[in-house]
């Protein structure tokens, strides 16, 4: 029997074992006694927990999902201009925890299930919304509005290709290097603007 009051605890430890296994696997083809070994709780308690593998990988995205908006919305806070918000929000991307081996494989494993499961797709296409919208309403205060979406779409795709890139281990891209990447994107499409070359 659960012990009274351990719920959240027991909860989070599963969610942070499946992230850890998924990232060792490298996919969603993980177990629940995997994911509860690691945890150090057993396979019954997960299934308590969370009924089963499936409802724990959701409450495993949600977790991530979560995560990244709460430190958006803090690093939004902590600055003023729209150009210093755009560069929070690039800096949240690729900040230490969400850049990790075993995370990356993780959002990639989410990636290929979101082919077959509707409600992985579903958030992630929370995460890419969310994404471009804060990118949007700040470059949206530097440029016109077909711009600032366009040049939003660009910095977007380049975050996403930079995590896959990531996850090849062969050529990672530092963290620094990630930023610098995408923070060059941004500035040279602001500066081609501000001198007429793009429209």
């Amino acid at each position: 029997m659960p012990k009274v009051g351990m719920e959240p605890v027991r909860r989070k430890a599963l969610v942070d074992a499946a992230l850890r296994v998924i990232g060792d696997h490298g996919s969603l083809t993980v177990t629940m006694s995997e994911i509860a070994r690691q945890a150090g709780v057993s396979p019954a308690l997960a299934h308590h927990y969370f009924g089963s593998k499936e409802q724990l990988l959701i409450e495993t995205i949600r977790s991530l999902l979560k995560q990244l908006r709460d430190d958006a919305v803090t690093a939004l806070k902590a600055v003023d201009t729209p150009r210093a918000k755009i560069s929070a929000v690039i800096r949240v991307s690729f900040q230490a925890d969400q850049f990790a081996p075993a995370t990356i494989a993780a959002w990639l494993a989410f990636y290929a299930e979101a082919q077959r499961s509707e409600e992985t797709r579903r958030f992630l296409v929370i995460y890419a919304r969310r994404l471009r919208s804060n990118l949007v309403a700040n470059l949206k205060a530097l440029c016109p509005g077909d711009a600032a979406e366009r040049i939003a779409e660009g910095a977007a795709a380049m975050i996403d290709g930079l995590y896959i890139r990531q996850s090849l281990r062969s050529a990672p891209v530092s963290i620094e290097a990630s930023i610098s990447l995408t923070e060059d994107y941004i500035h040279s499409q602001l500066a081609a603007l501000a001198k007429g070359q793009i429209q």
